[in-house]
């Protein structure tokens, strides 16, 4: 069938079979498919919608696309997690030694940011001489012998993907959750998951910030990790404010070794307590959501998970005493407080501006070409609900300038304080099985 035929058959509300997918991916990455027919069929598959079955084959087309990562070799069952972004999203850097320190087999292929912060290698690489260049071989056997290790994406891991990814980006077609369902679950499975927990927001920080388009775009991909024999739970969590109170990637790094270390913030603590507790079922080391939450918490009291922190750090070249010593890590030249103009209580911190605010400093990329600064960033004082007095510093800025009007300004515009009390937001709104 000609590739218009097929555009036809889906702008007319028709399946596209297995075999047609494929052939349309193959054709689609290696050029025989031009983007303007890939253009028209990503339009229709936007307006049409897909059926599970056509997720389901969509996204395994664009992981045979390109290599895929054979994890077979590390031994138990291998859990990864997402997050569908977020602001101050520091799980990663909390997860993965905490659920390893229990006996879950962790290996994270992670990428670079491109938005409010770096992404979680960017985070990383904060920590003077850790690094993520090791060749698979290596990769594996860190796990084997520490249970965690971390490396970059390979730039041919489903190809297809990135390509389309592209043209979506360009042809107004990036909010359509069959495409968006395929794109990450099609990432995930390459890497060589055998389970995925995925950590979807909704609210203001988020990219669905509508909570009935996180509960589809969960459900979706769920439904294709499932069909496609990887066990899939999803959990919703709010992002109306950034998680945790620090944004920036020193900054994250530093709250990330205090949660392990058990005096992290409240939210962040419990969102990495409730993913990981599904990793541990997943991976079979605990039977029940609430046995598993029992061993996570014994290891933080214990010290088992920043010592496991530690072992992975220095594994991966990574300088381990940052984790007794953080004021070894990158840090800004000038702190600028930002005293609230009147007192009350905390009603709104709109976490997308929040971001913005922190790219403006150079916590963030605006393009894959912008330098970030690990060292800049902002850190809350206040969260929804909390009083406020007049005067008070109700954030940090880290700033290697000595003024930093935009920044501060965008951080008044975020917060808005009123004279009632204001009950939180539920961090935790749902859960896809």
């Amino acid at each position: 069938m000609r590739t218009v035929d097929l555009i036809t058959k889906k702008r007319d509300g028709g399946e596209l079979t297995e075999n047609e997918i494929n052939n349309l991916i193959s054709g689609y990455t290696d050029g025989s498919i031009p983007d303007y027919q890939m253009s028209a069929m990503a339009m229709a598959i936007f307006f049409r919608g897909m059926t599970p079955m056509e997720r389901a084959n969509l996204t395994m087309a664009m992981v045979h696309s390109g290599e895929t990562i054979d994890l077979s070799a590390i031994s138990g069952v291998k859990v990864d997690k997402h997050s569908t972004g977020g602001v101050g999203d520091t799980t990663t850097l909390v997860l993965a030694p905490l659920v390893a320190s229990i006996g879950v087999p962790v290996a994270k292929m992670s990428g670079r940011g491109l938005g409010h912060t770096g992404g979680t290698i960017d985070k990383l690489e904060s920590i003077p001489g850790f690094h993520v260049e090791i060749d698979n071989r290596t990769f594996i056997d860190l796990v084997n012998q520490n249970g965690l290790a971390v490396i970059g994406q390979s730039d041919n891991l489903t190809p297809a993907d990135k390509k389309l990814y592209g043209l979506r980006d360009v042809t107004g077609t990036v909010n359509s959750i069959p495409l968006i369902a395929s794109s990450i679950m099609s990432k995930k499975i390459a890497s060589g998951a055998d389970a995925i927990v995925l950590d979807v927001k909704t609210g203001d920080g988020a990219f669905m910030k509508e909570m009935d388009e996180a509960e589809e775009l969960a459900a979706c991909m769920v439904d294709i990790g499932n069909r496609v024999g990887r066990r899939t739970v999803a959990v919703l969590s709010d992002m109306s404010q950034p998680l945790g109170n620090a944004i920036g990637n020193a900054l994250e790094v530093k709250e990330a070794i205090d949660t392990l270390r058990g005096i992290g913030p409240d939210d962040l603590t419990e969102l990495c307590l409730t993913l990981g507790s599904h990793m541990a079922v997943l991976s079979g080391v605990a039977s029940t959501k609430e046995e598993a939450r029992k061993l996570l918490e014994q290891s933080i009291a214990s010290g088992q998970a920043l010592s496991k922190f530690k072992t992975f750090l220095a594994a991966q070249g990574g300088d381990a005493d940052v984790v007794d010593h953080p004021e070894r890590l990158p840090s800004a030249k000038f702190r600028i407080e930002v005293p609230a103009k009147e007192a009350g209580y905390v009603a709104a911190i709109a976490a997308e501006n929040m971001g913005l605010a922190a790219m403006l400093l150079g916590a963030g990329r605006a393009t894959k070409e912008s330098v970030i600064d690990l060292a800049v960033g902002i850190v809350l004082h206040k969260k929804i609900g909390d009083s406020v007095r007049l005067g008070e510093s109700i954030a940090t800025i880290h700033s290697n300038t000595e003024s930093a009007p935009e920044a501060l300004a965008k951080i008044y515009e975020s917060i808005r304080i009123q004279d009632q009390p204001v009950t939180p937001p539920p961090l935790l709104v749902g859960e896809v099985k």
